[in-house]
């Protein structure tokens, strides 16, 4: 049945929406690659009046984006105080591997026969090395989130990939706690590039038990060091 003139009209008036949902859309992503960043800490609270004169917008345009970034659980509203970026638990970074490990073990379990398109994770590896040689050792972590989404992007799946994006960028608030980046994320250069030659060996087995180890040792030692310094830190 065709839709009438009165009831597009009605459509027509929510045409505002499109304009003030895609600014928050577009503000949503500033502040989420800045979190990632480590631009804002873990912690910090955000400033309404700051960030707005930063970027231009309205106030009602920045709180739908900081609406949106809660709704991913990189931002908390806490009433009477404002927004801030979230400290992570413990168990949420516990939580954060298990989901990493069904989704990343099931994308290489699921992969079809080789050869399969390892340019976006050859690329990770040489960055990473690159960034190490240098000591850049926050950007050897960029790299490494980089080969895990690459890893993951092998599937095709649009869903996985928005879903990955939103484990990873939560990952990196547990990250920016850390004091010592080069301890937590060099050991994990080479084991990306022993994926990578797996993976360009066709050993679809061979890499997912390579990946599950990786996961399960990456966690653990990642969850101890994350334990101590929020301890230290009094925040949990």
């Amino acid at each position: 049945m065709a839709t009438s003139g009165t009831e597009l009209g009605e459509l027509a008036d929510d045409r505002p929406l499109l304009g003030r949902t895609s600014t928050a859309e577009r503000v949503a992503d500033i502040l989420r690659t800045r979190i990632a960043e480590g631009y804002f800490q873990p912690g910090e609270r955000l400033s309404e009046e700051s960030i707005g004169k930063a970027l231009v917008v309205s106030r009602n345009t920045l709180r739908e984006a900081f609406r949106l970034l809660t709704h991913e659980r990189l931002l908390v509203h806490e009433l009477n105080r404002g927004v801030f970026v979230r400290v992570l638990a413990v168990e949420d970074v516990e939580d954060i591997y298990r989901t990493r490990r069904l989704i990343e073990c099931a994308v290489v379990r699921g992969l079809g026969e080789p050869p399969f398109a390892l340019d976006g994770l050859e690329k990770a590896v040489a960055n990473g090395t690159r960034a190490a040689r240098e000591g850049r050792w926050k950007g050897v972590s960029t790299a490494n989130i980089h080969f895990h989404r690459e890893l993951v992007a092998l599937a095709g799946s649009v869903r996985t990939d928005e879903l990955m994006s939103a484990v990873l960028a939560e990952l990196r608030l547990a990250f920016h706690v850390v004091d010592d980046p080069r301890l937590l994320h060099e050991p994990y250069l080479v084991r990306n590039l022993q994926l990578l030659e797996s993976l360009g060996a066709g050993d679809r087995d061979g890499t997912e038990r390579m990946l599950a180890a990786y996961l399960d040792d990456s966690r653990e030692q990642l969850v101890e060091v994350y334990a101590r310094l929020v301890a230290e830190d009094g925040t949990e």
